[in-house]
């Protein structure tokens, strides 16, 4: 009998429950515990860490989990290599639902750096008006150049201060780009930091920073340990030994 652990927490994570749920196909669905109004999802949830990559392996075990669908954000690095490291351990078959990064188009100023302390040292001195579309775990490193106005936008509001005084914009995605362009326009943004998080979901903002030729600082993703990765949720659904409707 299948059992499927999804690691989610993205919309393509939730696309995947959806079509798991539909073809009736036995399955958890974990969320990490970051946001505090998580959507709802057609599958039994969970919410929280697991304790590590052994915690992970314990729980893998302990619910009799046949298969593991990392579909993570691409940038929760930690996760990933756990799911790695505890599907080796236990034997568990392992597959990432990972979409595809985003590619520069004529047009794009992008300055693609590793992380987000290249980020920052890829500010100007000069002040500046800066969107970091980053989330909120990564954005300490920025007061170090407090002489900029930033924007930050967030799926909850913060629980703590922030480092630096900024203007905070509490809002769930997917974004449009008008919605981008007219965000952009009014806080008179000059430059944006963002995460090469691909999908259609996050992608509005970069398309208008395209239209404003504003530059983008691009953070690149995270390198992971070698493992099966798919783009799309047919072919999860296959993998688990499924038919799968085609226009999923």
């Amino acid at each position: 009998m299948t059992r499927a652990l999804i690691l989610g927490g993205t919309a393509d994570a939730s696309l995947l429950a959806a079509e798991i749920a539909r073809a009736g196909i036995d399955a958890v669905y974990s969320y990490g515990g970051r946001t505090r109004a998580p959507a709802d999802q057609p599958l039994p949830t969970r919410i929280g860490g697991f304790g590590g990559f052994s915690g992970l392996a314990d729980y893998i075990r302990r619910e009799g989990i046949t298969h593991v669908i990392d579909a993570t954000h691409p940038f929760a690095a930690e996760m990933s290599r756990n799911a790695v490291a505890a599907c080796a351990e236990t034997g568990t078959p392992l597959i990432a639902l990972e979409r595809a990064p985003w590619r520069k188009a004529p047009g794009d100023n992008w300055i693609e750096i590793p992380d987000v302390n290249a980020a920052v040292a890829a500010l100007p001195e000069a002040a500046a008006k800066v969107f970091l579309a980053i989330g909120r775990q990564h954005i300490a490193p920025f007061a170090t150049k407090p002489q900029h106005a930033y924007t930050l936008r967030f799926v909850d509001p913060p629980e703590a201060p922030l480092p630096f005084a900024a203007d905070v914009i509490v809002s769930r995605g997917p974004f449009t780009l008008e919605g981008e362009l007219e965000m952009m326009r009014k806080r008179s943004i000059t430059r944006i930091v963002a995460r090469n998080s691909g999908g259609d979901g996050a992608r509005a903002k970069v398309d208008a920073a395209r239209v404003l030729g504003l530059p983008v600082i691009m953070i690149s993703r995270p390198q992971l340990p070698e493992r099966l990765r798919v783009e799309s949720v047919a072919e999860i659904v296959q993998w688990l030994g499924h038919r799968t409707c085609l226009g999923a």
